[in-house]
């Protein structure tokens, strides 16, 4: 259960708040679903890259590497503050009291720690009971592919990714973006020299292993990891003298995005790799969703894979300010709000919503006149109530249910 004070709950639960994507006339918002990412991290190891893809060492995190760092946390704290405000003013949430609020987590630290930054954010003072694994030990429910918990073909997959790279396959890609890796390789590499950087290598998709996920090599891969750095380098707050040794400009971070959220629409946007993705994750929402006795919000914490197979499954499409389109941001979520009428029937809307770039990297307060981003995502093939991207429950169910195809 978790609490909040009068004050802090009136403050939040502002008009403005409730005039935030507003509920159709005739429905109620009873119920809410979010799948988030957790919050800003270092990169995933030390070094973060091979050595000579830099020309200098890579600025030093004062968290260990994958770990949530506390700017990543306070910015996430400032999100759920706001999300919390939003779900009073629309009646989901009360006032005062302890609300209930279901928390998952995946068993990372930095999943685990964005729980506990959001359950300080949306009730300040109150306990909040963290449902993950062990820290350390793999959790299938956000992995089920690589801890071969769920049916696989690595040859389907091979050929989902090759279908949605389209007649130019991935060269034709690695082209398209040719002028955003010359831009990343001066930021890289001051003085062009062989070996440093990353756009001298051809990209293609990388020998094709048993049981295990499609995975991209060369300029593609390289490039992806590089411009993920260099945007959670700025969105942590640091000089900009460490961000990208100095080079980087907030432009360049926006526009080299665009590599990162490549690699998501090749290896985790098909619809056979996101159902896969998603086959553990999709029954937790669904029964949060439809359960008899659920809690009103049930908050998931995994990782832009998650996020981004979900954009995928159901074909949503969205641009949080500061990076490209359908890149998951750090704390960004795709909401499922369930929709109730006067006859008891029920219906779900997708909804994006994510602190834009500037806003975590300046740990910018949210209030009415500075919310964060968020957009409606009209769910394809739903239509409900006369309106366009609304699904029923029944066709949610089905769109999230069926099993993986190619």
């Amino acid at each position: 259960m978790i609490r909040t004070t009068l004050a802090a709950a009136l403050a939040l639960a502002s008009p403005a708040a409730a005039q935030q994507l507003p509920v159709p006339t005739g429905l109620m918002l009873d119920r809410t679903v979010v799948l988030m990412r957790h919050g800003v991290r270092p990169p995933t190891k030390a070094p973060p890259m091979p050595a000579g893809v830099a020309d200098r060492p890579w600025p030093t995190w004062p968290v260990a590497p994958g770990y949530l760092t506390p700017h990543g946390g306070a910015a996430v704290t400032q999100v759920a503050a706001f999300d919390r405000g939003y779900w009073v003013a629309k009646g989901l949430l009360p006032v005062t009291g302890c609300a209930r609020i279901r928390l998952v987590a995946d068993s990372d630290e930095r999943t685990i720690e964005t729980a506990k930054a959001y359950a300080r954010g949306i009730a300040p003072g109150c306990s909040a009971s963290i449902e993950h694994r062990p820290q350390g030990e793999a959790d299938p429910l956000f992995s089920p592919i690589d801890e071969k918990a769920v049916s696989f073909d690595a040859a389907t997959a091979q050929a989902a990714v090759l279908a949605a790279a389209g007649p130019g396959g991935i060269a034709g890609h690695e082209a398209r973006v040719r002028p955003l890796l010359t831009r990343l390789d001066a930021i890289l590499c001051e003085t062009p020299r062989p070996g440093c950087g990353v756009g001298d290598q051809s990209s293609d998709l990388a020998p094709r292993r048993p049981d295990r996920r499609p995975k991209l090599s060369g300029a593609l891969d390289r490039a992806s990891t590089a411009a993920q750095i260099l945007l959670l380098e700025y969105a942590d707050g640091k000089p900009m003298t460490e961000v990208g040794w100095g080079r980087a400009t907030a432009e360049d971070i926006a526009a080299l995005a665009a590599l990162h959220a490549l690699e998501f629409q090749l290896l985790a946007r098909p619809a056979y790799l996101a159902r896969a993705n998603l086959s553990l994750l999709s029954p937790l929402i669904l029964d949060a969703l439809q359960g008899a006795d659920r809690a009103p919000v049930t908050m998931i914490v995994g990782h832009d894979t998650n996020v981004a197979a979900m954009g995928g499954l159901l074909d949503l499409h969205w641009r949080v300010p500061g990076l490209a389109a359908d890149d998951p941001s750090p704390g960004g979520a795709i909401l499922f709000e369930r929709l109730t009428d006067a006859e008891g029937a029920h219906y779900v809307r997708a909804v994006f919503r994510s602190q834009t770039i500037d806003q975590i990297r300046n740990l910018t307060p949210l209030t009415s006149g500075r919310p964060p981003y968020m957009a409606l995502l009209p769910i394809p093939g739903c239509s409900a109530k006369g309106i366009i991207g609304l699904c029923t429950a029944k066709a949610f169910a089905a769109k999230l249910s069926a099993t993986p195809r190619d």
